[in-house]
């Protein structure tokens, strides 16, 4: 069985896994770490997403060998302290959920999103989170969220910004 190296939410773990053992699995059965929901287990969905080195990656297509001395990040993984993460905080505040379960998902997105454009537009927010299904919502809601967290990101507490 093959041994794997994987930094998940700060802190290393070392583990002997089945080759075929998809990341979604290593991290809720193996870690505990139940915030990442299974959705389709075919890729289409988006709910599993978390972050592998940064970007953002569908763990119900990723094998937990693939993700041998990355570093994972999950939404259980954001806050500092115990703090909300500016983009779990705009979520809640924007009321961008209503059943919640591909809000983990849509989260870790939304970052991977804003790390690759920090100003989007609303319809930058819609296609760069395609991949990512809520059956709920409408997505209004979402795109509000992920763009008021952009600002927030972009302009911290405390800082005026002149217009």
């Amino acid at each position: 069985m093959p041994r794997i190296r994987v930094e998940v939410d700060g802190a290393t773990y070392e583990d002997d896994v089945e080759p075929r053992l998809l990341l979604v699995h290593y991290l809720r059965e193996r870690l505990g770490k139940v915030g990442t929901p299974v959705g389709c287990d075919t890729s289409n969905c988006g709910a599993c997403t978390v972050l592998m080195d940064g970007m953002s990656v569908k763990s119900c297509s990723v094998l937990a060998v693939q993700a041998d001395g990355s570093d994972v990040t999950t939404v259980e993984g954001l806050g500092i302290d115990g703090t909300t993460h500016p983009m779990q905080r705009a979520f809640h505040e924007e009321h961008a959920l209503q059943c919640g379960y591909c809000t983990p998902g849509m989260i870790m997105a939304s970052l991977d999103l804003l790390r690759e454009n920090a100003d989007p537009s609303e319809t930058e927010v819609r296609e760069g989170l395609e991949g990512n299904l809520c059956r709920c919502t409408g997505y209004q809601n979402i795109v509000k969220a992920v763009r008021r967290a952009a600002k927030e990101m972009r302009e911290p507490a405390g800082q005026e910004v002149t217009p």
